[in-house]
């Protein structure tokens, strides 16, 4: 199974959209809440060339992008195989 990695706010309606796709597809992703942990957030622009809006995504470390690109590779069919080991 990849590694999934989705940082994210308590109260951003993207983050929760994302976090509905990837459960929707059944597959484990480690939570970064920046709302708990605020001082996450620098290690977060630094991995998503610069990008300081939530939520960022990460597969195998690879940046996704936030959630608009989440369902745009979903859309195009490009996610699923991202999601298989």
């Amino acid at each position: 199974m990849p590694k999934i990695e989705i940082y994210t706010t308590s109260i951003c309606p993207f983050c929760h959209a994302a976090k509905k796709l990837l459960n929707e597809k059944g597959v484990d992703f480690s939570e970064i809440s920046l709302s708990k942990e605020p001082h996450l957030r620098d290690r977060m622009i630094e991995r998503a060339d610069g990008a300081r809006t939530v939520p960022q995504i990460f597969i195998d470390n690879a940046h996704i992008g936030g959630c608009d690109d989440l369902y745009a590779l979903d859309a195009k069919g490009n996610l699923d195989p991202l999601l298989t080991p």
